[in-house]
């Protein structure tokens, strides 16, 4: 086994730079199969564990600056875009773009994500340079938590694009009940460490007990998050709510024709009114057009069937509130809100989706994209009360931030005031056709249940349509692309858990203390 591993780190080390490469691209594109649909996590740790062995290699005099941001540069850009191919979908099929242009802006936006790669691996060698560090503390400190910064930076900079990031991959591995503690961030440093100890027990130079010493890391780590599941951060809170999720499958070809719009308003109409329940939801977006373009009787009339059914009805429509200023909302109807409707703004708006970003409509009108700018609102909006519970709505792309979800939750459980206790997601992915969105964005919201500890259910007009429990398990979900109800029991959960409490700032803490630790100790001689 020794003479193998050997064997392969000599060879890791004598290849010429095309191959090297060829390799890191091959490994950064299987990279899509460690998440859902498929959520294979260790493909992830294998191939971060290659990385971080190629980056390693070397003596850090032989090293420069451009090979390794080339080469960490290369296995992300295949990650991404395999894991975010369905973009051109939206920007072919929907968008009107001539496909080799679609193609064209994936890899443009895949190549920008790589700097974040290139960054990592430009930074560890400038510390493993500035501060002599040994192979060891590298691997075992710095890669693990410079990884983790750049993977935070790239979920805010530039409104932040945190889509396929590492810890995304762990929902179903051991690691996931760390979510609670240190968030999706919290993961991707504990699946880089994992990588480093495998990467360590694969090394020539290092001794017997270095590999014994490392194989019980990769124990302890996967052990302890085993042990870690049986916390129960949160505790039910009152009734359970009933609840209808409204799944049109409105085919994105037809849905914004204006001799479609009828068709669309009575459908949601009729799946609406059909039956009541204590929640209906709808999805994203269901009705076609701005709230000042519906017929002046359409809201009146979703609000009287409310009120008479004792029901709460939260529409997805866009909102026009004046002539140059429009939002993607929900607009709630129930008994508790008689005198005004509940409504709700999407806040995090997707770049070059809902916004043109600074600095970058040159690239949209080349690259003939057809979107405007929405108006976001702030953060800090109320959940709509139902019943006994406060559901907290979010909006498509929204479920990728966890620390804004569990900061609002962190705000009112301050206050003692409209503490939420259900997650609502109301999405429209049809945009990216039968294609991998789906399950992925599927997997982001379980992400958001494990940091939480509160159930999410989410309604979308062709998938996922689901209703996840506090442990984060999909106890209900409808087929894609299938028009159908969701009907089923929702239990609200209360208390906090350390990553509402903390959020971030734990495991940026832990990636700090650990460069820290490594450069301490190699000063000392240690």
């Amino acid at each position: 086994m020794s003479k193998a591993v050997a064997a392969a780190a000599t060879w890791l080390t004598s290849c010429r730079s095309w191959k090297l490469n060829l390799l890191l691209l091959i490994a950064g594109g299987l990279n899509v199969f460690a998440f859902e649909p498929y959520g294979f996590w260790q493909i992830q740790t294998l191939g971060l564990a290659l990385l971080f062995i190629v980056l390693l290699a070397p003596a850090p005099e032989q090293q420069s600056y451009r090979r390794v941001m080339l080469q960490s540069g290369l296995y992300s850009f295949a990650w991404l875009t395999t894991s975010i191919s369905w973009l051109v979908i939206a920007m072919s099929r929907y968008g009107g773009m001539p496909w080799p242009l679609a193609v064209l802006a994936l890899i443009v936006l895949t190549l920008f994500l790589s700097l974040y790669s290139a960054a990592f691996a430009a930074l560890s060698l400038y510390l493993r340079r500035r501060f002599a560090l040994s192979r060891l503390q590298v691997l075992l400190s710095i890669f693990p938590a410079v990884w983790m910064l750049t993977e935070w930076c790239k979920g805010w900079m530039f409104t932040g694009f945190p889509w396929a990031i590492a810890g995304y991959a762990h929902t179903n591995s051991p690691l996931a009940a760390y979510a609670p503690v240190a968030g999706v961030y919290g993961l991707s440093l504990l699946a880089a460490m994992l990588a480093a100890l495998l990467a360590t027990t694969l090394l020539p130079a290092v001794s017997r007990r270095t590999r014994w010493a490392a194989l019980a890391g990769i124990a302890v780590l996967l052990l302890s998050g085993a042990a870690l599941h049986e916390v129960r951060w949160t505790q039910p809170l009152g009734n359970t709510l009933q609840v209808r999720l409204l799944q049109g499958n409105v085919d994105q070809d037809l849905k914004f024709q204006q001799e479609r719009l009828n068709d669309s308003l009575r459908l949601y109409f009729d799946m609406i009114t059909a039956a009541p329940a204590d929640l209906i939801a709808t999805p994203e977006t269901a009705l076609p057009t701005l709230s000042s373009m519906l017929p002046e009787d359409y809201l009146p009339r979703i609000n009287a069937f409310a009120q008479q059914s004792g029901s709460t009805v939260l529409l997805g429509l866009g909102v026009q509130d004046a002539a140059d200023k429009y939002s993607n909302s929900l607009l709630g109807f129930s008994p508790q809100y008689k005198a005004r409707a509940y409504r709700y703004d999407k806040h995090h708006l997707l770049p070059f989706g809902e916004f043109i970003p600074f600095g970058f409509r040159w690239f949209v009108k080349l690259m003939h994209i057809p979107i405007g700018d929405f108006s976001g609102a702030g953060l800090y909006q109320m959940p709509m009360a139902v019943k006994d519970q406060f559901v907290m709505p979010d909006i498509c792309y929204e479920s990728l931030f966890g620390e804004e979800i569990a900061e609002q939750i962190r705000v009112r459980h301050a206050a003692s005031e409209a503490v939420p206790s259900i997650l609502l997601n109301v999405s429209n992915l049809a945009w990216y056709g039968d294609s991998i969105a789906m399950p992925q964005h599927l997997q982001f919201a379980q992400m958001r249940v494990l940091e939480t500890g509160r159930p999410l259910i989410s309604a979308t007009n062709t998938g996922a349509t689901v209703i996840i429990d506090a442990s984060a398990r999909v106890r209900q979900q409808l087929p894609y692309q299938q028009q159908a109800v969701l009907q089923g029991a929702v239990q609200g959960m209360q208390g906090v858990t350390p990553y509402i409490q903390f959020g971030n700032g734990l495991a940026l803490g832990v990636a700090l203390l650990l460069i820290l630790l490594a450069v301490v100790a190699r000063r000392r001689g240690h």
